[in-house]
């Protein structure tokens, strides 16, 4: 289905030059995925600035992005209303308009079939996607950027569809920046202390359930980190991790402050700037950690750290590689003993990690 337009992509943008460039990117889940993906705005915008970029996300991430100073705007994507008849005309409106812009560049790093057909439908001059082969999304594209091995992290896969483009691959860039007006407000409403508290953030969610590290085992490790008073522990998650929160805050009463269900997605990710470190599960907040420099303690179990990792940590990721089925990359476990790949991540395995790269002292 692919409209085999332009084969060679570096002849085609050769002579662009400085004038303006007008770019479609299509990455509308999930948090993780997105933030990872995020390099690849910042490097085009580099070689680039006056280009207009708009990027297509879900609507429950669109404050992710909303304010970015590398964006021309945000596409909120409703994936309830492409399902829903009544909202086709508002669809085809949207579409409608996305056509009328003549992108030069389309980028689809979601690669899936809805992805890639709104992509294409967006007629922009040049389509590139990822070799994701999973909805045939590939078929969609101009150019198909595979992935270099099984094992390439998620972001270095993002990255591999810049070269193609002419944009330079770097790594010193702003990957979230700061938003000082919502991290002054975590001292209003929680009273954050800037002045020399050391925050360690927990996060015992996330989206598959055997992904999660127990919580009793959140529980024991904030019991022992409460004993050292030079540090203040967090719980973040949403508000179906409350739980959750409470298990753990109720383990460490007055050391530890439950923010599951209370914080908008810009305040977690100051949360994570102001964090010390994160222990956590795979999860998106990991990869906001990451990206921010701060120190991951990742817990892993059915996944593989080296392909969604917290990049540039992921050798440091916690996991039980001695059991056969590690990792499956399966939503449910079927192993004999349920669970038991993170199960055998003991608190104390945890707690040496967290000291490791935190230099936290073991109370005397």
């Amino acid at each position: 289905m692919g409209r085999g337009w332009k084969t060679n992509p570096q002849n085609f943008f050769t002579d662009h030059g400085p004038r303006l460039l007008k770019i479609l990117i299509l990455k509308p889940s999930s948090l993780g995925d997105v933030v990872q993906a995020l390099p690849v705005l910042r490097l085009i915008k580099r070689r680039h600035p006056a280009s207009e970029i708009y990027w297509w996300i879900e609507t429950s991430l669109a404050p992710l992005l909303e304010g970015d100073p590398d964006l021309a705007g945000v596409i909120p994507f409703d994936r309830k209303r492409w399902a829903s008849p009544p909202h086709w005309p508002a669809l085809w409106r949207n579409l409608r308009w996305l056509r009328a812009q003549q992108f030069d560049w389309v980028i689809d790093l979601q690669s899936l079939a809805r992805s890639g057909a709104f992509a294409w439908l967006a007629n922009g001059k040049f389509l590139i996607g990822l070799d994701d082969a999973r909805e045939g999304a590939r078929g969609y594209y101009d150019v198909i950027v595979p992935r270099a091995s099984r094992l390439t992290h998620a972001v270095d896969w993002y990255l591999s569809v810049l070269p193609p483009l002419g944009v330079p691959v770097e790594k010193d860039f702003d990957w979230l920046p700061s938003r000082p007006a919502v991290a002054a407000s975590l001292g209003e409403k929680w009273g954050a202390q800037w002045d020399g508290t050391r925050w360690i953030l927990f996060h015992p969610g996330a989206r598959w359930d055997n992904k999660c590290w127990p919580v009793e085992r959140f529980a024991e490790l904030a019991r022992e980190l409460s004993r050292d008073g030079s540090v203040r522990l967090a719980v973040l998650g949403g508000a179906a991790d409350r739980a959750l929160g409470a298990a753990i805050t109720a383990a460490a009463p007055g050391a530890c402050l439950d923010l599951t269900g209370q914080t908008t997605l810009p305040e977690m990710i100051e949360w994570v700037r102001l964090g010390e470190l994160l222990i956590t599960n795979d999860t998106g907040p990991m990869h906001v950690a990451a990206a921010l420099g701060r120190p991951v303690v990742g817990i892993f179990g059915p996944t593989e750290p080296a392909r969604t990792g917290p990049y540039g940590q992921t050798k440091s990721a916690l996991q039980s590689l001695h059991l056969p089925c590690v990792p499956c990359l399966k939503s449910h476990c079927a192993y004999e003993k349920p669970m038991e790949c993170l199960r055998a991540i003991t608190p104390e395995r945890v707690l040496a990690e967290v000291r490791r790269r935190l230099v936290v002292p073991a109370p005397e």
